[in-house]
């Protein structure tokens, strides 16, 4: 018996390879059977028809299903792959609804590629508002010329002859244009162009000294924005420098409306309302990695910015009857320079430990010319003193250490110190310094068993707390806004992920988040945030998977305040909740023939607002919203290449908010009101989908 060695079995069986490769095997019939990129031209196709039971404005919000009735369902996919990397896609979804998308790009594995693409989407607002406003969505509002307008009080008005229906919503329209190609030397560049346009009318309100009107103010903006980047990567470094440039054009400068109130003083007939003004923004962009050794990487980011508006302005006021002096300037020449850099790098100094530390700095530096304006109170008086335009700025500074540590064994410890600093000229609290200490560990107690816990403390103050003297009226000293104030924050979160079984999976997660402004007198005490959640995972069978899910949130806080000008003599309280819990089914009730499914979701929300001055005030009405949502689904192949799906879809709201069920148009005497109710509808749709696939 001969016994060969292992080196010996490989060098023959090296030789037989190489005599193998040297028979020149002819491989021209070979097919890859596996290859995972098909080659050819692939898509699908589907047509359908959907009926909707009712007309709602709020549900059509982001679904485009606003109005009552049927609609076509028609979408589909195109896919082409030919030789040597080429590839073409077409997509397009919802082509018969407000929410159309449609995209196609092309180009070759590795050298380049182009897309375009083009999105809709709607967005409503104020169902069942009226108004006796004409030219609503305009930049011009106008009253009926009838009798009664102007009144003295909204009960004197013609409302009953003069209100009508009103619909507030806006269009948004989205261009998409990018490519991207690769060049010689590891070098890719891209360019984006993309048009966003927004067309509508929105909720907005105007006053004339103690009066107020809600309006429908213009939507009419479009924003257009260029991004050009080139990349330079090797296997050490990688490096990128871009521009981009975000130019915001207003078509409807201000709106005019009639004042439907009787004039206090002479001329106040009318008001005006300056929309947002177009502007510009422009920004380098740089980056850069470097892995310095196996152990040690650094990275930089770095932006540099310029923001201009130096729209026209308007007139001070359209009273003729005001003399107010000329306007220091024709436009504001508004311009503010931005800063963006942070530093960040990365270290294993030992087996199992990671380091990292970032230092960041974030500049808003207003450079806008600082002038003095004269003051008109809505339309009506000229203050005697002149006002100045006030630059705010902001200067932030951060640095985080923070480090991982995992071993072989079940536990997994992290943590860090954040530090950051704010220095905003112009604020009450000039800088504010906050430190925050992290903790998160995790631990794989059982192979099926998986348990987590982070904590953190944070701690903020201030520099001496003033009072600013150029918003206006003066504040109480003792006044302290949220975003300046000293402030303790702790939280916390738990997770647990249990694998039961082969069948059962269970996940339990808890957060908390407390608040406490301890230097506060007058202004936000303290607030309070608890998440608890649930998930549930069933694999039944191969045929059939459930996934259920169960959520809380409650939110707390209290406001102190004065009426006196003097130390608080009031208190608010405030309590939201939220549950939602909700379940999914997949069934493959006939194997590769029939599909269906289910999904349920129910939504509960609660607001409580009580506000104590010590008089035994009874607590505001409890504001309360559920949605419930129904969908059933099943698909059914007719043949290898042709499936019919057919789909129900129901969803409820039922809100009850006493800031809108009981203001209508004249509840308050001197606030004209649009009187829409909070939402409230029941919405049921189906539809049937061919899908042809080739």
């Amino acid at each position: 018996m001969t016994i060969h060695s292992p080196l010996f079995l490989l060098a023959a069986l090296g030789v037989m390879s190489g005599a193998a490769v040297a028979a020149a095997v002819d491989t021209s019939a070979w097919k890859c059977e596996t290859c995972p990129y098909p080659k050819g031209t692939t898509g699908a196709v589907e047509v359908g028809v959907g009926q909707v039971s009712d007309k709602s404005s709020t549900f059509g919000t982001y679904t485009g299903l606003d109005s009552k009735g049927s609609h076509l369902v028609l979408g589909g996919k195109l896919s082409t792959r030919g030789p040597g990397g080429y590839y073409a896609d077409l997509n397009a979804a919802d082509l018969g609804t407000d929410i159309r998308r449609l995209s196609a790009q092309s180009g070759h594995e590795g050298l380049y590629n182009i897309r375009l693409g083009y999105a809709e989407l709607p967005r409503y607002e104020a169902e069942g508002a009226r108004t006796p406003f004409l030219g609503n969505g305009s930049g011009m509002l106008t009253l009926p010329a009838l009798a009664g307008y102007p009144a003295g009080t909204t009960a004197a008005m013609p409302l009953a002859s003069t209100l009508n229906p009103l619909s507030l919503g806006s269009q948004a329209k989205r261009f998409e244009l990018v490519g991207s190609w690769v060049g010689q030397r590891r070098w890719t560049y891209r360019v984006s162009l993309r048009r966003d346009v927004h067309d509508g009318s929105k909720a907005g309100a105007g006053s004339f000294y103690a009066t107020s009107s809600q309006l429908a103010l213009p939507v009419d903006h479009s924003t257009d924005l260029l991004e050009v980047s080139a990349t330079y990567a090797t296997q050490r470094l990688q490096a990128s420098l871009g521009y981009q440039m975000s130019q915001f054009r207003q078509g409807t400068e201000a709106l005019t409306w009639a004042n439907p109130f009787s004039p206090v003083v002479g001329g106040d007939s009318r008001g005006q309302l300056a929309m947002a003004p177009s502007n510009q923004f422009h920004q380098i962009t740089g980056s850069a990695g470097y892995q310095l050794t196996p152990m040690l990487r650094a990275s930089a980011n770095i932006a540099v910015g310029r923001m201009t508006q130096n729209v026209a302005y308007l007139a001070a006021t359209l009273n003729s009857s005001l003399l107010v002096p000329a306007l220091p300037a024709a436009s504001l020449d508004g311009r503010v320079d931005t800063f963006n850099a942070n530093v960040k790098l990365s270290a294993t100094p030992l087996a199992g430990l990671r380091i990292h530390a970032v230092y960041a700095r974030d500049v808003r530096d207003n450079r806008t010319a600082v002038l003095s304006y004269p003051m008109v109170s809505t339309d009506m008086f000229l203050r005697p003193d002149l006002r100045s335009n006030t630059p705010f700025g902001l200067t932030q500074d951060r640095f985080k250490i923070n480090a991982d540590f995992h071993r072989s064994g079940p536990w997994k410890v992290s943590g860090g110190v954040d530090w950051e600093r704010r220095d905003r000229p112009y604020t009450e609290a000039v800088t504010t310094r906050e430190t925050t200490l992290w903790g998160r560990g995790t631990l794989q107690a059982r192979e099926d068993l998986s348990l987590s816990l982070k904590l953190a403390h944070a701690e903020r103050e201030h520099s001496t707390y003033g009072i600013a003297t150029w918003f206006g009226g003066p504040q109480n000293p003792l006044m302290r806004k949220y975003n300046l104030a000293a402030r303790n924050r702790d939280s916390g979160a738990a997770r647990a992920d249990w694998t039961v079984n082969s069948v059962v999976s269970l996940g339990l997660g808890l957060d908390y988040a407390r608040d406490d402004y301890k230097d506060t007198a007058i202004g936000l005490k303290d607030a309070e945030t608890v998440n608890l959640a649930a998930d549930l995972g069933l694999a039944l069978s191969e045929r059939t998977n459930v996934h259920a899910f169960a959520q809380g949130e409650l939110m707390r806080s209290s406001q102190a305040g004065s009426q006196t000008f003097a130390a608080a003599d009031w208190i608010g309280r405030y309590k939201d909740r939220f549950e939602v819990v909700g379940m999914g089914l997949k069934h493959a009730a006939i194997p590769d023939k029939l599909d269906i499914g289910a999904d349920l979701s129910i939504s509960r929300a609660r607001s409580d607002i009580a506000v104590q001055t010590g008089v035994l005030e009874p607590d505001f009405p409890t504001a309360k919203t559920s949605l419930d949502v129904v969908k059933l689904h099943a698909t059914y192949k007719l043949g290898p290449q042709l499936s019919l799906t057919g789909i129900w879809w129901y969803e409820r709201t039922d809100a009850r908010d006493w800031r809108l069920d009981t203001v209508q148009p004249a509840t308050v005497s001197n606030l004209l009101a649009f009187g829409n109710p909070a939402p409230n509808y029941n919405v049921n749709v189906l539809r049937l989908v061919l899908r042809y696939g080739f």
